[in-house]
């Protein structure tokens, strides 16, 4: 049996999920280097002797993912080529005693807000001084910005609150500092992220304070662009919208999940809203800010959901033309209201449906991408990739949205802006060329 590495610990961290969990990464990575203890993110090299497994538990496909995860990591400690699995994350938290008699292996497991015990345990001590500070796993100019935990809604199909708990504001201060931080190292771009963005403040400062957020955010020199990412549509602030039309820096992006747009799985989702009642906030939105992106996340084959009701989500988006949709079907997850429903959708009719759905918005992303063509955009250089620059507009989002394939006569560096004028139009991707007599620094 191998005895326990004599040498320095080196801590991989793999991360899964999404972004908030990413953020989590960071920070533990941030304040892992500032006990002096060498962290790496996702690394494939060996060296490490440690690893933390951050997971994610908020669908089947997820949680199968974050278990297979750890198994592999567990099979290189019985091998010898780790000494410590930790795990910790969404998974963690919501099935740890399972876990622990299932993967007896793993030599510690930690919840979502546990992460000074895991430090402890790493022999590093929490660091409140590092407000904000964070080693990021994504390129240098872009990062994301948690601005709260956990979520108060109860809607039926969603176990976050099971695992992230109710909605915690981060104090606005705190959120600032973080801001300032991460553009002193570089970022350009931040995306603000929670689970319901809109509510933020009304636990600490007993009102909704995005706006004053945002107007904030934007006073931040160097600061190009600020993102919203996860809007609730229920008793949506429309003062968020004049802040957006206002800031310069703040993108004309929305990323508002809808789930749905039949009455009847609006109610049975527990939304808290009506078909009629999205209508008429996407109308006003689009009167306030003209030319806004608007993205949202659907679900298909919640039980009890039947053709009818696939038809009118599809005359919904056909109405309303949204400028990106991702869609997922549904899990059947326990501990959610929906739990105690009949999962009676066969999971083959929640992919058909799904696809279907995605069909019709691949046409409607086409013709929309179309009609940008000959126009220029600022836009960010996100990566060179088999020797192309690949970069994104205002209208676009790190990973779920459009590309924009660059061509440029000379070198681009990675982050800048560059004005860029489209030239061909695909259904998820665009191509232009950089018009050199205007660039943005």
């Amino acid at each position: 049996m191998k005895t326990k590495s004599i040498q320095r610990d080196k801590v991989n961290i793999i991360t899964l999920g999404c972004s908030k969990n990413m953020v989590d990464s960071e920070v533990l990575s941030g304040q892992l280097r500032a006990n002096g203890i060498d962290v790496l993110h996702e690394s494939t090299k060996r060296g490490s002797n440690i690893v933390v497994v951050n997971t994610c538990g908020f669908i089947d496909k997820a949680r199968e993912e974050s278990v297979n995860t750890i198994l592999e990591q567990v099979a290189l400690k019985k091998k010898g080529s780790l000494d410590k699995v930790y795990v910790t994350g969404c998974l963690s938290q919501r099935y740890r005693d399972d876990l622990e008699k299932e993967i007896p292996e793993v030599d510690a497991w930690y919840g979502t807000m546990e992460m000074p015990l895991l430090l402890k345990k790493l022999n590093a001590d929490y660091k409140a001084e590092l407000l904000g500070e964070r080693l990021l796993s994504t390129p240098q100019h872009y990062a994301y910005l948690k601005i709260s935990e956990g979520c108060n809604r109860t809607c039926a199909f969603c176990a976050i609150p099971l695992m992230r708990g109710v909605h915690l504001s981060k104090p606005m201060e705190a959120i600032i500092q973080e801001a300032q931080n991460l553009v002193r190292m570089g970022v350009k771009e931040i995306m603000l992220i929670a689970q319901e963005l809109t509510y933020y403040g009304l636990d600490i400062y007993k009102k909704r304070v995005l706006p004053d957020l945002m107007n904030r955010l934007a006073d931040i020199e160097g600061l190009e662009w600020i993102r919203l990412h996860y809007a609730y549509p229920s008793k949506f602030p429309l003062e968020i919208l004049d802040v957006m039309r206002d800031r310069d820096n703040i993108c004309n992006y929305l990323d508002m999940p809808l789930q749905h747009a039949s009455d009847s799985m609006l109610k049975a989702m527990k939304r808290q809203i009506t078909r009629s009642e999205m209508s008429e906030l996407i109308y006003a939105v689009r009167e306030k800010v003209t030319g806004i992106c608007l993205r949202t996340t659907l679900i298909a084959g919640f039980p009890g959901e039947k053709e009818s009701d696939i038809s009118e989500l599809k005359d919904f988006l056909t109405e309303h033309r949204f400028d990106r949709v991702g869609i997922f079907t549904y899990s059947h997850e326990e501990g959610t209201s929906a739990y105690d429903l009949t999962d009676d959708v066969p999971t083959e009719v929640k992919e058909e449906r799904a696809r279907d759905v995605m069909d019709l918005q691949q046409e409607i992303s086409y013709e929309k991408n179309q009609e940008k063509i000959g126009k220029v955009f600022k836009t960010i250089v996100d990566k060179k990739e088999s020797g192309r620059y690949i970069g994104r507009t205002e209208f676009d989002s790190v990973e779920v949205d459009n590309e924009v394939i660059i061509e440029s006569p000379s070198p681009l560096m990675i982050g800048s802006f560059v004005s860029v004028k489209m030239t061909k139009a695909y259904d998820f991707d665009l191509e232009g060329h950089v018009l050199t007599s205007e660039s943005f620094n």
